[in-house]
Formats: C-alpha cells, sequence, structure tokens
C-alpha cells in the first residue's frame, strides 16, 4: 500500500476536484512559516499536491524584485491554488481572483473567502454568495470556503461551486472540529467534494473530518506554527491516510455497555 492511498477492488483511493484526480487528501497553505525554505519543507514532507496561496499577501510575481514563491514551489509539481484571504468584500474576491488569473496564465482553480471582520474572520456569506455568482458565470472553478450551515453548503453547490470547504472553527484557533453533527449532515448531502478548511490544531482533528467522511482538509496554522513545522507536516499526512482508511473500514458500533473482547459461547458456567 503506497502512501494516500488505499488499494481495494476499485483501484486507488483518490478523489477529484474540477476534474483532476490526487492522491493527497491534504491540502496545504504557505503562509506563516519563517521563510520559503521551511515552506517548501514542509509541504515536500506533507505529501501534499494542493498548495493554496494567499494572492494579497504571497508574491506569485507580482511584486519584481521580491522572492517568488513559485521559485520554491513549481507550479509544474502542485496545484497551486488561489485563495482570496484578506478580502471583506464580493468586489475584492472577484478582483483578486482575476488578478491570479493573469499571473498564472489563465489558471482559473480559485479558492474563495470573504471575511466577515478581523476579529473572527468568520465568513461573510451573503458576500460569499455574491462572489460565488459572479466567479462562476466568469468560468472560475470555485473551492469555497462557509460555515457550517448545511444550508449554505448546499446552495453553494447548487451554484457551480466545484468543492465546499465548512470551517471546523475559526481561522487559525486550533480549536480542532466543533460541530461534527452539521459537518456530517454537509457530507449526507453533497454531490461534491467537502474539505474542512479552518480550525485544525493538531493529528487527531484531522483524523477526525476524515472519519466523519470528508473528502479532504485544508491546514496551514497548524503545521506553521507548530514547534517543529516540517515534523508536524508528517504527523498530518498519517493522520489524513489513517482517518480516511477509519472510515472505509467502517467503524465499530457504540454501546452503552461492556462487550467481551473474546465470545463467551460455550465457555463452561463451572
Amino acid at each position: 500500500m503506497s502512501d494516500s492511498q488505499v488499494s481495494g477492488a476499485q483501484g486507488p483511493d483518490t478523489f477529484q476536484v474540477a476534474g483532476k484526480t490526487y492522491q493527497s487528501r491534504l491540502l496545504i497553505g504557505t503562509g506563516k512559516y519563517r521563510d520559503f525554505d521551511e515552506t517548501r519543507a514542509a509541504i515536500e514532507m506533507s505529501g501534499a499536491e494542493i498548495v493554496t496561496v494567499a494572492i494579497r499577501r504571497t508574491n506569485i510575481g507580482q511584486n519584481a524584485g521580491e522572492p517568488n514563491l513559485l521559485d520554491f514551489i513549481s507550479p509544474d509539481q502542485y496545484t497551486i491554488l488561489p485563495n482570496t484571504a484578506g478580502c471583506y468584500t464580493a468586489a475584492d474576491a472577484v478582483r483578486t481572483c482575476k488578478l491570479a488569473r493573469e499571473l498564472l496564465d489563465g489558471h482559473d482553480l480559485v479558492k474563495l473567502e470573504v471575511l466577515g471582520d478581523q476579529k473572527t474572520l468568520y465568513p461573510q456569506m451573503r458576500e460569499t454568495l455574491i462572489a460565488a455568482e459572479q466567479l462562476v458565470a466568469d468560468g472560475f472553478k470555485v473551492m469555497v470556503y462557509t460555515n457550517d450551515d448545511p444550508i449554505a453548503a448546499k446552495t453553494l453547490e447548487d451554484m457551480g461551486c466545484v468543492a465546499v470547504m465548512p470551517l471546523g472553527s475559526l481561522i487559525g484557533s486550533g480549536l480542532g472540529i466543533l460541530n461534527p453533527h452539521n459537518i456530517r449532515i454537509i457530507i449526507e448531502e453533497a454531490n461534491v467534494p467537502i474539505i474542512v478548511d479552518a480550525g485544525v490544531g493538531t493529528a487527531s482533528d484531522a483524523a477526525l473530518a476524515m472519519e466523519l467522511g470528508c473528502e479532504g482538509v485544508l491546514m496551514n496554522s497548524a503545521i506553521a506554527h507548530a514547534g517543529q513545522p516540517v515534523l508536524m507536516a508528517s504527523a498530518m499526512k498519517k493522520a489524513i491516510e489513517a482517518g480516511r482508511e477509519a472510515f472505509l473500514a467502517g467503524r465499530m458500533p457504540r454501546k452503552a455497555y461492556a462487550s467481551a473482547s473474546s465470545p463467551l459461547d460455550g465457555v463452561s458456567k463451572v
């Protein structure tokens, strides 16, 4: 069995976003690291194939003379996922996606996030819906950050978003998945990949997301803010794989009382 895949009768366990197949279900951000060298090392250790980049905060060619992330993270090796972090209106988010498309030679896969305020970084859903509608109409393939409201998630899917990304908890909080029941409802109703985005703090949080049935997990702070980011990237890779295998295997039923590990049938009562 190779990394990030489970072989079986149906072949490797992969998932698709916007028509492209991926082996790794761990998506990773590029911000908050000490430098681009540490960013590259963590991404390599994680095994991630989709790497998200905040266009308003990271140079991918728009700032001549400054270090360019793409010199460290090659678009030939990774799917670069431009995101609209730092945008608080639909207009800003749409403008940022169009800039990314220009910088990346027509690249149309983007991660949309429109935030409500600087304290919580909670999604502003009215502006998110407006931006999603405009971007889809303009030919973008939109992966969208949203709250954990099943109705909002289904609405975004119906609008044409290629993946819906409900938060586990607030961005950068490390609180883990606070409402697993809503995440499960979102997954049950979805026909596009559901990827937990935000709030993961450690490996067990990532494993839980996968055990719930998510197609993947996107994280940045949990790795970049760890004491040893590269080591945490390794831990997250394993957690994603373990959680996915546990989901596919199917956990035992929860019981109110004990159940003997060995069968009791035929055991003498003397």
